[in-house]
């Protein structure tokens, strides 16, 4: 390896995990995946059989198949915080309720476990909200001209810097007709989709 190398492209596995990244950036991922793993405890244990050598234990209970549709429904909230991030505060509150209700119908849902699980997610999908896009700076304000003192209004002839304001044109079709649909410039009013 010498100083004439060039430096190694990133590989296939970085720049698939930066596509990750920047995906799991622009939605509530956390809340999800908290939500999802909520449900799986909820819908797990009425229906797990734990082995104690020839011993086997089954926790099944009369509330199975609302604890089935209790853990179903999480994780399809949990997966649509992924995949539908505009349903972020309902998915939130019917998480929080679910892991509420899940507490007498579950096992005290899913032994606490799924119940916290799923109402700290849902907790953070109702708070998620999703950032400010970058926008770009504004010109830099123009220098002031020879012989104008910093900071002082310019003179009403002055008009430097400024966009003149609807009906202030020079044009005399854009002052009387705002909405672009004039017979001056062949719309007549028509939209191409009529």
């Amino acid at each position: 390896m010498s100083a004439e190398t060039p430096a190694a492209a990133p590989g296939q596995f970085t720049h698939r995990r930066q596509q990750f990244r920047a995906w799991r950036g622009t939605r509530p991922f956390w809340a999800g995946l908290f939500v999802l793993l909520g449900g799986v405890p909820i819908m797990y244990f009425p229906y797990a059989h734990l082995q104690f050598g020839h011993l086997t234990l089954a926790m099944a209970t009369t509330a199975g198949a609302g604890s089935l549709i209790i853990g179903v429904l999480l994780i399809v909230l949990g997966v649509s915080l992924w995949f539908q991030k505009h349903v972020r505060t309902f998915a939130g509150v019917a998480a929080i309720l679910l892991a509420l209700v899940s507490i007498p119908v579950s096992n005290f849902g899913g032994f606490v476990l799924g119940f916290l699980l799923s109402l700290i997610g849902g907790a953070m999908a109702v708070a998620w909200a999703p950032g400010a896009t970058e926008q770009p700076e504004p010109a830099a304000e123009a220098a002031p001209a020879a012989g104008d003192v910093p900071g002082t209004a310019p003179d009403k002839g002055d008009t430097a810097g400024f966009a003149p304001l609807p009906g202030q044109g020079a044009d005399p079709v854009s002052t009387n007709d705002l909405s672009g649909t004039s017979p001056a410039n062949g719309a007549n009013g028509r939209h191409s989709a009529g």
